[in-house]
């Protein structure tokens, strides 16, 4: 097993407190909602700390930033998709557009002071783990002025997302075309398509998305779709349902909105009935079970009635293989432009592009003003900006042949590395915001850990990382994201790979096991090699500090006539203990 610069210990006795803090600096890459969350949480759990997060884009909210394509949006409720704590009861639709999400997370970054840790427009070119320092060097670009340069840290912190390295198709003639040739995760805005021929390639969640906001635009929109795809109803559909009968998005009024602003509880309320039900359907990804057999006949009868007046496309677009092994899409209002007259759903395979538009390997030439490739992100983990561990070992080459993680978020051999949305971070089910929240307070769990016991270096055991791999391929072998489908769940490995792109279980299970690390799993060096240096030299900082107040632990204290129900509301070591003598006492007399 690699191991980390490990200085050689001179006394039991290490010259510090008991209570110093080390002082620590982290590198953050990615200023979107991990970074975000980041730079709220590591300060607030940090003292003596220095924070740089580097983003490629010149302003925040990474995805949302980037992706501007026409109709884009969540296609998670909105009021599920926030921070859980920080709600805002003004969202305008159920489903929100990227313009609306992309301003709640300035609001945010803004509301906590969190720019100050961003430097925009820097690109990260590579990060090396310098074992003669035990210090991340971490290459850069300024994107503005070109400017090549380094930065050191104590630990590095990755926030870059999976679906953030997009590309072209592989279609012979692509370059060839000389019409307007679009991406959608690379959208040109000032491009008018109104009354224009247009073809999309691809039926995944931003296919899904462009088209039913071209439809109605486009004299004819040709929609090349070779794969089969589930086509689910909307998270809440009561709710959907009560505004309109087609299931799509809707606005909420003034009145409603009024009504949370003035009253946070109802407003709870309302959210945490959307919620609840997000985080209740994880049995359909069990293979075999009632709820999944349930879902597939719902979702077949659901998609042949919205495509009734085009039969012959339900038929193409109806998976064999069950719902949830690629990911589940709402897709409002996607199936009902199908059906328009001036759609042709394609199926055949593109045999290449012209230079006017598209021919199939059926021999028919369809000419378009514009080509749509809604065609995804590399999710193969293996083209992002090389970062070398011990020993010069590079993590995109390690994961050629199986890629491992702990827990997502930290790999043996890669010291004082975090991670937030890697490898089987994300959901098959349930709310990833939460997930992100877990895992930027547990990164800060583990960094306050390295401040108060003198440590060095962390990284997880090889056993512990290979021992939460297994149990990825084990638990998935028994769910739906393991039958045969060609899913970005696999990471671009085939219909039959690997499940590397999420976590081996429920949202919940996920949200309870990132709430505290586990550091039997870990293994450590200490700054003077000192492994009981933690107790350091037999002072506390409050003894060598005249005006220190050393009296700090009676600051809590009640009197012996007050009662236990009017203790309850204290803080600290003597709440805690009051509110079990409480429990005790109400246990033994039945209450």
């Amino acid at each position: 097993m690699p191991s980390a610069t490990h200085i050689a210990s001179k006394s039991i006795i290490s010259a510090r407190s008991v209570d110093d803090v080390r002082p620590l600096k982290v590198i953050g890459i990615g200023a979107g909602i991990s970074g975000i969350l980041a730079a709220i949480r590591l300060p607030r759990k940090l003292k003596d700390f220095e924070l740089v997060i580097y983003d490629k884009n010149e302003e925040v909210g990474g995805t949302w930033f980037e992706n501007r394509y026409p109709g884009c949006a969540c296609d998670i409720p909105a009021h599920c998709y926030q921070l859980s704590f920080e709600s805002n009861p003004a969202w305008s639709t159920f489903y929100a557009k990227a313009p609306e999400i992309l301003e709640y997370w300035k609001r945010v970054a803004d509301k906590y002071g969190v720019r100050k840790y961003m430097k925009l427009s820097h690109k990260a070119m590579q990060a090396r783990w310098d074992e003669s320092t035990s210090k991340w060097v971490v290459t850069l670009q300024n994107i503005t002025t070109g400017e090549v340069f380094e930065d050191t840290a104590d630990a590095l912190f990755t926030g870059i997302g999976v679906l953030n390295e997009w590309k072209w198709p592989s279609i012979p003639g692509l370059k060839d075309f000389k019409g307007k040739l679009l991406h959608s995760a690379q959208w040109d805005e000032s491009y008018d398509y109104k009354g224009l021929n247009v073809a999309v390639i691809g039926a995944g969640s931003s296919g899904i998305q462009i088209v039913p906001t071209l439809q109605p635009e486009v004299e004819r929109l040709d929609h090349y779709v070779r794969g089969r795809t589930w086509i689910a109803t909307t998270i809440a559909a009561d709710e959907v349902k009560k505004r309109n009968d087609t299931a799509s998005n809707f606005e909420f009024t003034k009145d409603e909105i009024d009504a949370w602003l003035q009253d946070p509880t109802l407003y709870l309320s309302y959210r945490k009935k959307l919620e609840a039900e997000l985080q209740s359907g994880h049995i359909i990804t069990m293979k075999g079970s009632e709820a999944q057999k349930e879902a597939r006949a719902f979702f077949t009868q659901l998609m042949r009635d919205r495509l009734a007046k085009k039969p012959q496309v339900a038929e193409h677009m109806i998976p064999d293989f069950p719902p949830l092994c690629k990911r589940l899409t709402p897709g409002p209002g996607y199936l009902e432009a199908l059906t328009k007259e001036n759609v042709d759903v394609v199926p055949t395979a593109i045999e290449r592009i012209t230079a006017t538009g598209i021919q199939t390997t059926d021999g028919k030439h369809r000419e378009v003003d514009a080509i749509v490739c809604a065609t995804g992100f590399d999710t193969s983990f293996q083209n992002r900006f090389p970062i070398y561990g011990i020993g010069g070992i590079k993590m995109g080459e390690r994961w050629k042949s199986r890629v491992d993680t702990y827990l997502s978020m930290m790999v043996d051999g890669f010291p004082n590395f975090f991670m937030s949305l890697g490898p089987n971070s994300g959901v098959g089910g349930g709310n990833l915001l939460m997930l992100i929240e877990r895992i930027a307070e547990y990164t800060a769990q583990v960094l306050y850990k390295m401040q108060t016991e003198n440590i060095l270096t962390v990284q997880p055991t090889y056993k512990a990382t290979q021992n939460f791999t297994d149990f990825c391929d084990a638990y998935f072998a028994g769910t739906v994201f393991s039958e045969e489908c060609s899913s970005w769940y696999k990471g671009g490995t085939g219909k039959n790979g690997r499940v590397v792109a999420i976590w081996p279980g429920s949202s919940l299970h996920a949200i309870r096991t990132l709430e505290k690390p586990r550091w039997e799993d870990f293994q450590y060096t200490y700054v003077d090699g000192n492994e009981f240096g933690w107790i350091g030299d037999g002072w506390s900082t409050l003894d060598r500090l005249d005006d220190a107040d050393k009296t700090y632990y009676l600051d809590n204290q009640q009197m012996i006539h007050q009662p236990l129900e009017e203790r309850t509301g204290m803080e600290g070591l003597a709440g805690d203990l009051a509110r079990t003598a409480l429990s005790e006492e109400n246990g033994k007399n039945g209450g």
